[in-house]
């Protein structure tokens, strides 16, 4: 399984990819953050496709378009309520639902953040053991998206993702 897991350290809107996952609110108000930088660099038409899609519940999933980002589409994971922390089964649940809207549409490769480690203030630690868990127990039962990337800012999230995908193999 470790394979199709990879874990790099960078800006995850510069990876040219499928789509990048957002460390999104449930209300997909794109803020600070991971939003802001995919707002940021993405342009305008993600918040737009955003604000039609409205509000989800925390656990689940959507699928907007990239904008102007090298990735095709924005998969905004909402792990956490706005100005809500965030907890293990949101991020557990939005994982996978991220996941399958990636299975669904047949993507080769999906890239994520730490989810909930930001402004959510959920331990990178716990966040690491479970998305890489729930990752490699989804690509158990299915063969898309082919590969994910762990794009993590910063060394401590780099190092802390890594070791926990060595512990999981």
């Amino acid at each position: 399984m470790s394979d199709r897991i990879r874990i790099v350290e960078g800006d995850i809107t510069a990876l040219k990819v499928d789509a990048i996952v957002n460390a999104a609110n449930n209300d997909l108000i794109l803020g600070e953050g991971v939003a802001g930088a995919i707002a940021r660099r993405g342009g305008p038409s993600i918040q737009t496709e955003c604000d039609k899609i409205g509000a989800i519940k925390i656990g689940e999933a959507a699928l907007t378009g990239g904008g102007n980002l090298p990735a095709k589409w924005v998969i905004h994971a909402a792990a956490m309520g706005l100005g809500r922390p965030a907890t293990a089964e949101g991020i557990k649940n939005s994982t996978n639902a991220s996941l399958a809207l990636a299975r669904d549409k047949r993507m080769s490769a999906v890239a994520f953040p730490a989810l909930g480690t930001g402004i959510a203030g959920f331990p990178l630690e716990e966040c690491a053991k479970i998305m890489i868990k729930e990752t490699v127990d989804f690509f158990v039962v299915n063969d898309y998206p082919e590969t994910v990337i762990f794009c993590l800012w910063g060394g401590e999230a780099y190092r802390t993702f890594l070791k926990q995908l060595i512990k999981g193999v």
